[in-house]
Protein backbone atom coordinates (compact mmCIF):
# COMPACT_ATOMS: atom_id res chain seq x y z
CA UNK A 1 0.00 0.00 0.00
CA UNK A 2 1.54 3.63 -0.97
CA UNK A 3 0.48 6.70 1.58
CA UNK A 4 0.08 10.04 0.56
CA UNK A 5 0.41 13.12 2.43
CA UNK A 6 -3.28 14.57 2.64
CA UNK A 7 -3.00 18.22 1.45
CA UNK A 8 -5.34 21.28 1.82
CA UNK A 9 -4.33 24.08 0.04
CA UNK A 10 -6.20 27.16 0.88
CA UNK A 11 -8.64 24.52 2.59
CA UNK A 12 -9.63 25.05 5.91
CA UNK A 13 -9.21 21.16 7.56
CA UNK A 14 -10.69 20.31 11.21
CA UNK A 15 -7.50 19.41 13.01
CA UNK A 16 -8.77 17.97 16.16
CA UNK A 17 -11.34 17.72 18.70
CA UNK A 18 -12.29 17.06 22.49
CA UNK A 19 -14.81 17.80 24.88
CA UNK A 20 -16.67 20.28 23.98
CA UNK A 21 -14.03 22.07 21.32
CA UNK A 22 -12.45 22.00 17.71
CA UNK A 23 -9.93 22.91 16.17
CA UNK A 24 -9.62 24.11 12.87
CA UNK A 25 -6.95 26.33 10.86
CA UNK A 26 -4.87 26.33 14.49
CA UNK A 27 -8.13 27.91 16.09
CA UNK A 28 -9.77 26.10 19.28
CA UNK A 29 -13.28 26.89 19.22
CA UNK A 30 -15.62 25.81 21.77
CA UNK A 31 -19.10 24.79 21.02
CA UNK A 32 -21.01 24.10 17.95
CA UNK A 33 -19.35 25.20 14.86
CA UNK A 34 -19.80 25.15 11.34
CA UNK A 35 -16.72 24.64 8.57
CA UNK A 36 -16.27 25.18 5.22
CA UNK A 37 -13.26 25.40 2.46
CA UNK A 38 -13.00 28.82 3.77
CA UNK A 39 -13.38 29.20 7.04
CA UNK A 40 -15.12 28.63 10.43
CA UNK A 41 -17.82 30.25 12.15
CA UNK A 42 -20.43 29.23 15.42
CA UNK A 43 -22.99 27.75 14.77
CA UNK A 44 -26.55 27.52 16.82
CA UNK A 45 -27.15 24.03 16.85
CA UNK A 46 -30.26 22.67 15.24
CA UNK A 47 -32.59 25.33 15.58
CA UNK A 48 -29.92 27.95 13.14
CA UNK A 49 -30.95 26.52 9.65
CA UNK A 50 -30.62 29.87 8.17
CA UNK A 51 -26.76 29.15 9.18
CA UNK A 52 -26.36 26.44 7.08
CA UNK A 53 -29.22 27.17 4.17
CA UNK A 54 -26.76 30.14 3.67
CA UNK A 55 -24.76 27.97 2.20
CA UNK A 56 -26.90 26.16 -0.42
CA UNK A 57 -25.00 27.98 -3.65
CA UNK A 58 -21.19 26.97 -1.62
CA UNK A 59 -21.87 23.69 -1.81
CA UNK A 60 -23.19 20.11 -2.53
CA UNK A 61 -22.51 17.84 0.55
CA UNK A 62 -23.40 18.62 4.50
CA UNK A 63 -21.92 16.46 6.58
CA UNK A 64 -23.79 17.06 10.21
CA UNK A 65 -22.18 15.88 13.46
CA UNK A 66 -24.51 14.93 16.26
CA UNK A 67 -22.37 14.76 18.86
CA UNK A 68 -20.64 11.66 20.62
CA UNK A 69 -23.53 9.11 18.99
CA UNK A 70 -25.51 9.23 15.77
CA UNK A 71 -28.72 10.99 16.23
CA UNK A 72 -31.65 12.25 13.79
CA UNK A 73 -31.51 15.92 12.86
CA UNK A 74 -35.49 17.55 13.17
CA UNK A 75 -37.07 16.84 10.08
CA UNK A 76 -37.93 19.91 9.14
CA UNK A 77 -34.44 21.21 9.02
CA UNK A 78 -33.53 18.10 6.81
CA UNK A 79 -36.27 19.24 4.31
CA UNK A 80 -35.10 22.37 4.26
CA UNK A 81 -31.54 21.43 3.13
CA UNK A 82 -32.44 18.59 0.80
CA UNK A 83 -34.98 21.79 -0.93
CA UNK A 84 -32.05 23.96 -1.33
CA UNK A 85 -30.14 21.14 -3.36
CA UNK A 86 -27.35 20.06 -0.28
CA UNK A 87 -26.93 16.56 0.32
CA UNK A 88 -27.24 16.21 3.53
CA UNK A 89 -25.36 13.19 5.65
CA UNK A 90 -25.78 12.55 9.35
CA UNK A 91 -23.56 10.63 11.90
CA UNK A 92 -21.91 11.48 15.04
CA UNK A 93 -19.17 14.17 15.06
CA UNK A 94 -15.87 12.49 14.88
CA UNK A 95 -17.44 10.10 11.77
CA UNK A 96 -18.33 13.64 10.72
CA UNK A 97 -15.29 15.32 11.00
CA UNK A 98 -13.34 12.55 9.17
CA UNK A 99 -15.83 12.36 6.36
CA UNK A 100 -15.41 16.40 5.76
CA UNK A 101 -11.68 16.28 5.45
CA UNK A 102 -11.22 13.54 3.30
CA UNK A 103 -14.12 15.09 0.85
CA UNK A 104 -12.38 18.06 1.23
CA UNK A 105 -8.69 17.00 0.63
CA UNK A 106 -10.22 15.68 -3.01
CA UNK A 107 -11.43 19.55 -3.79
CA UNK A 108 -14.86 19.00 -3.01
CA UNK A 109 -17.37 21.21 -2.47
CA UNK A 110 -18.63 20.40 1.20
CA UNK A 111 -19.27 21.71 4.67
CA UNK A 112 -19.79 20.34 8.39
CA UNK A 113 -22.04 21.37 11.22
CA UNK A 114 -20.74 19.78 14.51
CA UNK A 115 -21.88 19.49 17.64
CA UNK A 116 -19.41 19.33 20.18
CA UNK A 117 -18.91 15.37 21.05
Amino acid sequence: MQLHEIRFDEATPIQGYGPGFFRVAGEVMEGAIRVTATGVRRWGGFDDGETLLALADEIDVLFIGTGPETTHIPADLRSALEEAGMGVECMHSAAACRSYNVLLSEGRRVAAALLPV
